[in-house]
């Protein structure tokens, strides 16, 4: 599994005035000084390389981080000053590369709070945003967007499908202030609407009742038998009968072949067991 990110960017915009929160080119091997690899115990993590990969259109503008083993964690973490995107419009953009054909990985990005431990990271350190492609076997190959609300992850309700191809692509989640999403990629608006809506935020207006039970009366077979059909006189017909255009064959010989017998086949009248 080879996979790049890059251009990793964290946008809040008021108005006509963007602030940028967090922004990764990864054009050089600085980045090494600001990101912790996550160094919790059971897991056998790889590390990333920089690189602009076999194909590219700007050697170096091009560049990203690669996954460098196949069947590898990959957990990378960096900080970014706290913020609000109360009354404005967040933006959480990045660019993936899956070079080479995938049966399974993960190339999305997680949003912490404050109290993260980067060396301790891993796959069940609570998260505020989860969001990006997710690709395993056939089945799975979709984009996640997900929300921590009151201590639970809440998955959308809605299937995005991610790119599978080799291809660079630009995954965008846009949550605005009026509680609407858009998620695009490349650009193109793959899927929006309502965060009520769409995630289960709010627990549902109604339930079924704990303290309801079944009737003792209560019947669940939708059909019975009629108790004043009776079976007709004509019913009962045997389901093979002998061959009436059958004839005894000329050299048959009654002393040394037996009695003849002619041949049974299924019997035209024949309706089967009576119900």
């Amino acid at each position: 599994m080879l996979y790049f990110v890059s251009v990793c960017s964290l946008v809040a915009l008021c108005l006509v005035r963007a602030e940028v929160y967090f922004e990764e080119k990864f054009l050089d091997d600085s980045w090494e000084k600001n990101w912790v690899y996550s160094e919790h115990p059971g897991k056998e993590f790889g590390k990333f390389v920089l690189s602009h990969g076999k194909f590219f259109n700007d050697a170096d503008n091009d560049k990203g981080i690669q996954t460098s083993q196949d069947a590898r964690f990959y957990a990378l973490s960096t900080k970014f000053k706290p913020f609000s995107n109360k009354d404005k419009v967040l933006v959480i953009q990045f660019t993936v590369k899956h070079e080479q054909n995938i049966d399974c990985g993960g190339g999305y990005a997680k949003i912490f709070d404050c109290k993260l431990e980067p060396k301790d990271m891993h796959g069940e350190t609570p998260y505020e945003i989860m969001f990006g492609p997710d690709i395993c076997g056939p089945g799975t190959k979709k984009v996640h967007v997900i929300f921590s609300y009151k201590g639970k992850n809440i998955l959308i309700n809605k299937d995005i499908r991610c790119k599978d191809d080799v291809y660079t692509h630009l995954y965008t989640l846009i949550v605005k202030p009026d509680n609407t999403y858009e998620v695009l990629i490349d650009n193109e608006k793959v899927e929006s609407g309502e965060l009520e809506a769409d995630w289960n935020f709010l627990p549902p207006k109604k339930i079924k009742d704990p303290e309801a039970k079944k009737p003792s009366d209560w019947d669940d077979k939708a059909t019975i038998d009629d108790p004043n059909d009776k079976k007709p006189e004509d019913w009962d017909k045997p389901e093979h009968i002998p061959d009436p255009d059958a004839s005894k064959p000329e050299d048959w010989d009654d002393e040394m072949d037996g009695e003849w017998e002619p041949p049974m086949i299924d019997n035209p009248e024949y309706k089967g067991e009576w119900k």
